[in-house]
């Protein structure tokens, strides 16, 4: 019965998991389409800059590039991992488990790896409300997809019990 009781506060994460990944990936792609689109432009002389970045980011700091991209990248298997646990809240068996908790504590690290360098990009400052956004999205999902995580084990080890 107490397994019955977790799965909608999973349903519930993982909707609200899904919504912030989507939001996550569509920031980091604005950022990257903006720094293709404002990024060094090279002449005739093809002279490149004295401290040139492929990774440069015109509207954030040193560690803006690293940081959108591992938010793109953490934003696209986040919203995958919610597709996954979709499945298995629709099942809510033992057979489904694996494959939902194992890509969902693929997302997770991949946040927490984002949210490093979130991080590191919030000390070096210099940074727009879309990046400030983006940060404070990275921060929350490493608590919620976390919490989704304890949420469908926890209650696949109290149905095993009770068999």
């Amino acid at each position: 019965m107490a397994g019955g009781q977790l799965k909608p506060l999973a349903t519930g994460l993982l909707l609200l998991n899904f919504c912030m990944y989507v939001i996550v990936a569509a920031i980091g792609g604005w950022a990257i389409n903006h720094a293709i689109d404002h990024g060094f432009i090279i002449g005739p002389e093809l002279r490149l800059p004295a401290h040139f970045s492929p990774i440069y980011f015109s509207m954030g700091n040193a560690a803006t590039g690293f940081s959108v991209l591992f938010a793109v990248v953490a934003g696209v298997v986040g919203s995958a991992s919610a597709m996954a646990g979709y499945r298995h809240i629709q099942l809510w068996d033992a057979d489904s488990l694996p494959s939902a908790s194992s890509v969902a504590i693929v997302a997770w690290t991949l946040t927490l790896l984002a949210m490093g360098l979130a991080f590191k990009e919030m000390e070096r400052g210099l940074r727009n409300s879309r990046l400030k956004t983006m940060e404070a999205f990275l921060i929350i999902l490493s608590a919620t997809q976390f919490v989704y995580i304890l949420a469908i084990n926890r209650a696949s080890t109290i149905s095993r019990r009770t068999w």
